[in-house]
Order: structure tokens, then C-alpha cells, then sequence
């Protein structure tokens, strides 16, 4: 099995510690290759870069639908992630709605951590767009004076916050930069801590050996 992982932004860092992840847990059991998405910008940080993202992003989909079996759209917002779902027969998964679904068969109530205040709206918005509003307890963002701290330990404490203020009972990870950092703060809070790029990986490896996809009867038929 051959899954393919496009990181929708340029940024070479993230995309490697994607890849870590990726090759920890696929562990030799299936090949998981994270590629940048070609004329991406640096980052998804508004609908604009999303729109300057979708290009490249239709043309590895298109390169490479047959040659993997699988593709992971590695951003937690999501971008372009309809699109991708009309335009191949390979089962499509978004780290967003992986992580937040299998968040909300964890525990009774999530809470989704941020990395900016300014992209809370936009985690709300995909909240209610996958039903899942009723499961949220928050989403929260590192607060101004936790700028000089590392980012486990501004991320362990947002989610302590989230924990015991607003009662969740699973933490996700609203950022594929945040990769790497969820069993570290799992074993803090004891509670599930969600990377989005396992959940996709282990939704996307799953459908494909199923040998189930994407249903092209209404939504996402292209003709």
C-alpha cells in the first residue's frame, strides 16, 4: 500500500517532520510519502492561500492517481479538501475531519488547540461543517504571554486549560506543525491527545484496504 501526503504549504520543515511521523507509524507496514504541494505558498493561513494551494495540489492528485492508493491532504483546516474528493477514485482524507471524527468516539467532548487566536473561527466553522458542534467543548489558542515558550509547553498548557475549564475529555491538535508533540502531552494530561497526521493515516490505510471510497452518486460526482 502506497499512500500519498501532500502538505498544501512550501514549508520544508513541516513537511519532514510529517514525514517522521508518517514512517514512525507506518512502521515498514506501508510506504507514506509526504510531498509540498509545487507554487504552494509558505503557509495556509487565510482562504486566499488556500485558493493559491489548490493548483498544485489538483496536479500531484492528477500525477499520481495511479501510483498510490491513498491521498492525505496534511493541513488541519482542510483546504481544497472537497475538490480532492471529486477529482480521483482513491479515498481522500483531510487531517482535520480525521482527527476531530475520531476525536469525537474518544470521549463524550474535544477541544482543539490552535496555533493562532486568528484561526479560531475558522476551526469552529470546519467543526460545524463536519456536525460535530455538539462534541466540541473549545477551541483554544495560546495566549499572548506564552509567546516566548517552547511549544510543548505552550501547547501543554492550553490544553491543561482546555481540560479543566471546559471540560474535554480529548485534546486535538489543530496544526500539522504540531506533529511529534502528542504523546508528550498525552502522558501530562491523561487524556487521548490527537495528531491529525496519524488519525488520516490511520483512516486512509484503513479505507483503502477495505477497498471502499468516496461515493461519486450526488456530492462529489464530477461529470
Amino acid at each position: 500500500m502506497k499512500i500519498l501526503i501532500i502538505n498544501p504549504n512550501s514549508d520544508h520543515e513541516m513537511t519532514g517532520a510529517i514525514q517522521k511521523t508518517a514512517d514512525n507509524f507506518a512502521d515498514g507496514e506501508f510506504e507514506a510519502l509526504c510531498i509540498s504541494a509545487p507554487g504552494a505558498p509558505e503557509f495556509i493561513e487565510t482562504y486566499e492561500d488556500a485558493v493559491k494551494a489548490a493548483p498544485g495540489m489538483i496536479q500531484l492528485v492528477r500525477e499520481n492517481e495511479d501510483k498510490y492508493d491513498a491521498f492525505i491532504i496534511a493541513c488541519h483546516c482542510d483546504p481544497n479538501l472537497d475538490v480532492m474528493k471529486e477529482i480521483t477514485g482513491k479515498p481522500v482524507v483531510g487531517i482535520g475531519e480525521a482527527s476531530m471524527k475520531i476525536a469525537s468516539m474518544l470521549g463524550h467532548s474535544f477541544s482543539v488547540i490552535s496555533s493562532t487566536y486568528y484561526s479560531i473561527p475558522n476551526k469552529e466553522a470546519l467543526v460545524r461543517k463536519y456536525s460535530l458542534q455538539e462534541e466540541l467543548a473549545s477551541v483554544k489558542s495560546p495566549a499572548d504571554n506564552m509567546k516566548e515558550l517552547s511549544d510543548k509547553e505552550k501547547y501543554l498548557y492550553t490544553a491543561k486549560s482546555a481540560v479543566e475549564k471546559d471540560n474535554a475529555e480529548v485534546i486535538v491538535l489543530g496544526c500539522a506543525g504540531m506533529t511529534g508533540l502528542d504523546k508528550l502531552l498525552q502522558e501530562e494530561l491523561g487524556v487521548p491527545v490527537l495528531d491529525g497526521v496519524v488519525c488520516a493515516l490511520i483512516l486512509a490505510s484503513g479505507l483503502s484496504k477495505y477497498g471502499v471510497s468516496t461515493s461519486k452518486l450526488r456530492r462529489y460526482n464530477a461529470k
